[in-house]
């Protein structure tokens, strides 16, 4: 008999968690550093994002950790959860990767990041360990499609995908005297309800987008992009192979965001810098019916199970989920973003195909069903897509799921976090009224071109 891990948050905020032999123990993350060179192969590391005090994956993770180190005697596994905001996240994780004594030798990369840390060396090819793994035929095409490098070569194994869509407070829609079955044919009707809450004097905010640098790739996808993408432009055109500067879309998107703060819509500016919004809003704000209508991923319902960090124990009757709407209701109707995150091998790990078997292990189908429903992420997978107890875990995964056949992806090429960069950018100048949408997007096509060559931009007329 090996002990039970029992782990809620009591990894240190500077710590990390070393299994072996099924048993656990916190220990200052300072030791990594010190640790160095005297870690041997039997010693294996998985970094992942910690979000503030959420600790559903660390404990995911040592689960696992548990049955690994207790079929592999001898070998030991070590989490390490980097709290940060995003974007801290990314450059903390790439400080690990890069010096071979602090290296993790598995790491929880979002597909956001992907071709950059590709790109920067830090993360090796598994071409040859993926062919020789009997599951890999049960990805969908597209998920490994995504997971190689521009010469076709595979760094990633993704485990959990997402789309975007507009949660509403049925709650509250009910005290403003609107109907709670609700689903917006244009950026209008969403305005427009926001406004009926703002008058309401309920107590409420009407809605909410992320915006702005302080709320990093968040306020790129879930709020800027979501915009753009239901417009007649995008970031990047793949017929021409070119980026795309001067559209109207681009600036449509960002007076909407104008319009918003102007007419008193969503939070005060001075909210949006605030690095933890995201919890705030996820996790207090909107169950407690201090928000009506939220435009986010479709993993944050986890936040509101028994257990969770949130529990809210009637939100399949409390909340609504709509489609976001394109711009003036064209065809298609609505649009969606979907990213990802799944395991990588970094450069500098000691024993890939020790690091390979953990992450098979990650992956089997008994333990991705689990991650799939713990996380509230949707399955990259169709052995898990079919299984019932990942089909029927949430009342809205079925919605979500199936905007997966038409949803956009971010431009996968190592820029994409600059240009990115540059978006936030864009909107924190809106935002603080800086500058006008017309300015802001003329400043982001300087930027553009800056970034990634005259010769990439494409130039339309707004």
């Amino acid at each position: 008999m090996h002990p039970p891990v029992t782990v809620t948050s009591e990894i240190p905020r500077r710590g990390f968690l070393r299994v072996a032999g099924g048993a656990a123990v916190a220990l200052p993350l300072g030791m990594l550093a010190g640790c160095g060179t005297e870690r041997d192969a039997s010693t294996l590391r998985i970094a992942f994002q910690q979000f503030g005090s959420d600790t559903n994956l660390q404990r995911w993770l040592a689960g696992v950790a548990e049955a690994f180190t207790a079929k592999n005697p001898g070998t030991s596994v070590e989490l390490v959860p980097i709290v940060a905001a995003t974007n801290d996240y990314f450059t903390k994780n790439e400080l690990l990767m890069a010096s071979p004594r602090s290296c993790p030798d598995v790491v929880f990369e979002d597909s956001f990041i992907l071709q950059s840390d590709i790109a920067a060396g830090y993360l090796q090819p598994i071409d040859d360990l993926v062919e020789a793994w009997e599951a890999w035929e049960t990805f969908y095409p597209a998920s490994k499609e995504a997971a190689k490098d521009p010469e076709g070569r595979v760094h990633f194994i993704p485990t959990e995908t997402d789309t975007r869509g507009i949660y509403y407070n049925k709650r509250v829609f009910e005290k403003a005297g609107l109907p709670t079955e609700w689903q917006p044919r244009t950026w209008d009707d969403i305005a427009e309800t926001a406004a009926v809450i703002r008058d309401a004097n309920i107590g409420a905010t009407g809605m909410f987008m992320f915006c702005g640098k302080a709320q990093g790739e968040t306020a790129s996808m879930q709020g800027f992009e979501m915009l753009l993408y239901g417009t007649k432009d995008t970031l990047y055109n793949p017929d021409t192979q070119k980026w795309v500067a001067g559209s109207q879309g681009f600036i449509d998107s960002l007076a909407f965001f104008k319009r918003q703060f102007d007419e008193g819509l969503t939070l005060p500016v001075a909210r949006h810098f605030d690095p933890n919004l995201m919890d705030a809003v996820q996790a207090t704000m909107f169950p407690e019916g201090e928000l009506g209508i939220l435009v986010d991923g479709s993993w944050i319902s986890f936040l509101w199970a028994e257990g969770s960090l949130a529990p809210w124990p009637t939100w399949p009757e409390d909340v609504g989920v709509a489609a976001m709407p394109t711009q003036h209701g064209e065809t298609p109707g609505s649009t969606t973003l979907s990213g990802g995150w799944g395991w990588t091998i970094p450069t500098h790990a000691r024993d890939r195909d020790m690091s390979f078997e953990l992450i098979k292990d990650l992956c089997s189908l008994e333990k991705q069903v689990q991650r799939n429903i713990s996380g509230g992420t949707l399955t990259t997978r169709r052995d898990v897509a079919m299984n019932e107890e990942y089909r029927s875990y949430s009342p809205t995964v079925g919605f979500f799921t199936d905007m997966l056949e038409s949803a956009y992806y971010r431009p996968a090429f190592a820029v994409y976090p600059e240009v990115s960069t540059a978006l936030q950018d864009t909107m924190d100048t809106v935002m603080v009224g800086d500058k006008t949408p017309e300015q802001a997007a003329k400043w982001y096509d300087a930027k553009l071109i800056e970034l990634v060559g005259e010769e990439n931009v494409e130039t339309r007329k707004a």
